[in-house]
């Protein structure tokens, strides 16, 4: 199902804020980068908008596209394509904004679609692969069995304050 533009998922997922804890533990919103699903633990997840005008801003690193206005509130907003050195694409009307907060930030992460909430037990998620020189994807939490696939999933204090690597 495709949906235009007036009628992407304005969904407030953390509306409650007295829900328990537990009824989010081992879940994850999944999305999709570049024919990839990655995940996002959903404790981060406040909602999940349609995509907007971005108002540039001079001198950020090329992966934060901007800031938005979400009701008052000015929040910056990072291409995870960017983020992960992939190429830009046009947005279309699948393109959404996912906006997170992670130690009292909120941020933007434009993602090419959102797929779903998943259930992900912490015995079914396996640390990221080691890759050259000992060192393990930086950005990831770790890799999520799921059927017979593996989703991604992102650590999000990392991906929004971790340096980028020379």
């Amino acid at each position: 199902m495709i949906l235009s533009e007036n009628e992407m998922p304005d969904v407030d997922l953390l509306d409650d804020e007295d829900e328990d804890e537990d009824t989010q533990q081992n879940k994850f919103l999944t999305f999709f980068i570049n024919q990839e699903e990655y995940g996002i633990d959903i404790r981060y997840v406040t909602e999940i908008i349609g995509i907007q005008k971005i108002t540039e801003v001079p001198d950020m690193p090329v992966y934060i596209k901007g800031v938005i206005n979400l009701r008052g509130k000015v929040i910056p907003v990072m291409n995870v394509r960017l983020r992960f050195g992939l190429e830009e694409r046009e947005y279309d009307d699948r393109t959404c904004i996912v906006v997170i907060n992670v130690d009292e930030e909120a941020v933007g992460l434009i993602v090419d679609r959102v797929s779903e909430v998943l259930d992900i037990p912490a015995g079914e998620i396996e640390p990221p692969p080691q890759l050259h020189g000992g060192r393990r994807g930086r950005l990831l939490l770790g890799m999520g069995k799921v059927e017979n696939g593996v989703k991604i999933l992102l650590d999000a204090q990392k991906l929004l304050f971790e340096e980028e690597e020379k």
